[in-house]
């Protein structure tokens, strides 16, 4: 599958930017697949607005994939039919994105796997390959690029991922079937890193560039990268956000990058009330996403928002062991009591009982 392939409207709405939800897996309180959380999920999220649906990636947990759970297909499969069933009645494409991991096999094995599904793009983790060489990579990252769209991860090192210099970006960037490229590294140099080598290779038009710095969102949207070039002087933006952020609130995401989206159009300055509400929603993060405690708890903290919605029936995990950190609870409660004008309670409530029918 090519990127060419790929609807014009699709494609349109990729290089624009949208809001790419990262979707977490429902479970009961056996911690088994719960069908009818997980398809109110992906209703919420086309309801809401978002343009994408990342499924397979960190916030689903990657223990999906281990043999004695099972979960990897089942999860995509069900997802995929219900994004298709759904949005069609809305007269709607949503673009979707399933998470592939694990060596070139396995990586290659999801990818087949997902385009067979219909997903449109796959977002790819190196967290397997941690130990391997930049040529290595390359080589791993064509290899998966054949079989589908690629979308680069820059995952940051506390959950997984590990630091890519800036001539493996510039490399990765040549390769054809690399649609965009979430930056998620949680560090201002190493998303530069990937901005320049975009730039220096001539693909701001080809490559879209995908925030996933949950610690920065608002302001990674708004800024305008110059970069100068041996070929002159680039502009680029980063256009949109593939975020396990964005899995909770979402009505309210969507809303605010359509506003973002408006701003440079304008002609005009930034409004100083984005650079407050930056620090606002990265304080939200540090809640879910448990930064005191090197993110131990942020799938459940995710987890935690979700059921206080009633889009969740709890906030099992498939590790046991993974559970709110002390103190995580009192902190969501802090920032839910301090930002009310960044949650969709209200959105949620008018139709969750349309989504768990």
């Amino acid at each position: 599958m090519r990127i060419e392939d790929l609807s014009e409207t699709l494609l349109a709405g990729v290089r624009r930017g949208m809001v790419i939800p990262a979707q977490p897996l429902a479970l009961d309180a056996q911690r088994r697949l719960d069908p009818r959380y997980q398809t109110a999920l992906t209703r919420y999220y086309i309801d809401a607005g978002a343009g994408g649906i990342a499924v397979g990636v960190h916030t689903t947990q990657f223990a999906i994939r281990d043999p004695n759970v099972g979960l990897f297909q089942p999860v995509l499969q069900l997802v995929a039919r219900e994004i298709d069933a759904y949005a069609g009645t809305k007269g709607r494409e949503i673009f979707k994105v399933a998470g592939l991991c694990g060596d070139t096999s396995q990586a290659v094995a999801e990818a087949t796997f997902a385009v067979s599904q219909g997903y449109h793009a796959g977002l790819l983790s190196l967290a397997a390959l941690a130990g391997e060489s930049d040529a290595r990579l390359l080589a791993h990252c064509r290899e998966v690029a054949e079989v589908m769209p690629v979308i680069g991860f820059y995952l940051q090192p506390a959950v997984g991922g590990r630091v890519l210099s800036y001539g493996f970006w510039r490399e990765f960037a040549e390769i054809e079937n690399v649609i965009a490229i979430k930056m998620a590294p949680f560090n201002r140099y190493q998303t530069l890193d990937v901005v320049r080598a975009v730039c220096d290779a001539g693909r701001e038009e080809a490559i879209t560039l995908y925030t996933g710095n949950d610690d920065n969102i608002i302001a990674d949207l708004i800024t305008e990268y110059r970069i100068v070039t041996a070929a002159g002087p680039r502009s680029v933006r980063i256009r949109g956000g593939l975020l396990g952020h964005w899995s909770v609130w979402t009505r309210r995401a969507v809303e605010m990058l359509e506003r973002l989206q408006a701003l440079p159009g304008a002609g005009g300055d930034i409004p100083a009330e984005w650079l407050r509400q930056n620090i606002e929603v990265t304080d939200c993060n540090a809640a879910f996403f448990d930064a005191a405690n090197r993110f131990a708890g942020c799938i459940p903290g995710i987890h935690e928002v979700l059921r206080r919605q009633g889009l969740l029936p709890g906030t099992w995990c498939l590790d046991p062991d993974e559970v709110l950190s002390p103190g995580q609870a009192e902190e969501i409660d802090r920032v839910l009591a301090s930002y009310p004008h960044l949650n969709d309670d209200d959105f949620v409530r008018a139709h969750l009982s349309q989504w768990l029918a």
